[in-house]
């Protein structure tokens, strides 16, 4: 019987395990879970290529982090910070409006116009869950060059230190194409091009998927009957090609192997009962827990995850809630590195 305890999926890690660097794309190190029960192990993030047969297909998610934090100043010179989270419907061409978080919320009252990275900003609207939607004067193709210029990487609230110049390249994957993500799809980050070119040459097929990853990815659960949880939406896509090779590896016996939670919710909202997938584009708010029937992904590499977070549920519900607890623990007693720069484990 599955437990629907959110204090069922907590556990212990020191501090100093959270990763605030990262080891470099292909640097990391791998749990191996096998699902077959067999023992785990650790590996340098460069063998799993090994693992992966070439008639097997790994999934990935070509979303691109924007520099979405931006700073700016209330009219009395006061600090604002404000995190992008969604573009919305512009109210005219003229202008941007964007759904985001911001701190302090005090400075952000319906009505206020404040100052952003040199833009000056209008709150239209407090959103239930806290969020502004607010109106930046200034066209999206004024409003990206401002991000670009000004904007700051939006790295994970548990790394406390300021983002920096070597994050830009660190925070982003070598799948990254179609820009939208306010967080990285992290368990991307142990690739690098050179396993890939060794993956393709081997014969394994590669998908790719589009979800636009939000700060939902950081929500933190309130309820202890998790199930009560409402996850964020998040925009994701899949193309026809893409699918196509999915259902083509999956009709010769291969495994669809999930590179990160994102492909998994990806994957699984799409798929059908028996695991075949279309094209199709939308908002999804899949929440994945134990007691959950995977329909189509046979294993996953991801990261470890925050404790209590839907995250650790998603791995939970394919690898058993005391696998998962247990694999955490080794991860800990191995002082493997935690959460976004850090290491991994993959389920297969």
């Amino acid at each position: 019987m599955n437990s629907h305890k959110l204090s069922d999926f907590d556990f212990d890690f020191p501090k100093e395990l959270i990763a605030s660097r990262t080891a470099g794309k292909g640097k990391t190190k791998i749990l191996f879970c096998p699902k077959n029960g067999s023992s785990r192990s650790i590996l340098p993030s460069s063998e799993i290529v090994d693992l992966i047969q070439p008639e097997d297909c790994l999934v990935v998610n070509n979303t691109k982090v924007i520099p979405a934090r931006l700073f700016g100043n209330t009219a009395f010179g006061g600090h604002v910070e404000t995190l992008l989270v969604q573009a919305l419907i512009p109210a005219n061409t003229g202008e941007s409006r964007w759904e985001a978080w911001v701190k302090p919320g005090k400075a952000f009252t319906v009505g206020k116009t404040l100052s952003i990275a040199g833009v000056s900003v209008f709150v239209e609207h407090i959103k239930e869950d806290g969020a502004r939607v607010l109106r930046f004067n200034a066209t999206p193709k004024e409003l990206e060059q401002v991000m670009n210029e000004q904007g700051h990487v939006p790295l994970p609230p548990y790394i406390l230190r300021p983002d920096d110049e070597d994050d830009k390249k660190a925070y982003q994957t070598i799948f990254a194409k179609y820009a939208g993500a306010v967080a990285a799809p992290t368990a991307s980050l142990h690739f690098s091009n050179e396993m890939l070119d060794k993956l393709k040459a081997k014969g394994v097929s590669v998908a790719e998927v589009t979800l636009h990853v939000g700060p939902g990815t950081f929500q933190n659960i309130s309820v202890e009957d998790f199930r009560e949880h409402q996850m964020h939406g998040e925009f994701y896509e899949l193309t026809e090609e893409n699918a196509q090779i999915i259902n083509r590896v999956k009709q010769k016996k291969g495994r669809i192997i999930t590179v990160g939670t994102t492909s998994t919710r990806v994957i699984e909202t799409i798929a059908s009962e028996d695991g075949v997938l279309s094209a199709q584009k939308g908002i999804t708010h899949a929440f994945i827990y134990p007691g959950y029937k995977y329909k189509a992904v046979d294993g996953l590499l991801t990261n470890f995850h925050w404790p209590k977070s839907s995250l650790i549920l998603l791995v939970a519900a394919l690898y058993g809630r005391e696998n998962t607890l247990a694999a955490y623990a080794e991860a800990v007693q191995n002082k493997l590195k935690l959460f976004s720069y850090g290491d991994g484990m993959l389920i297969l």
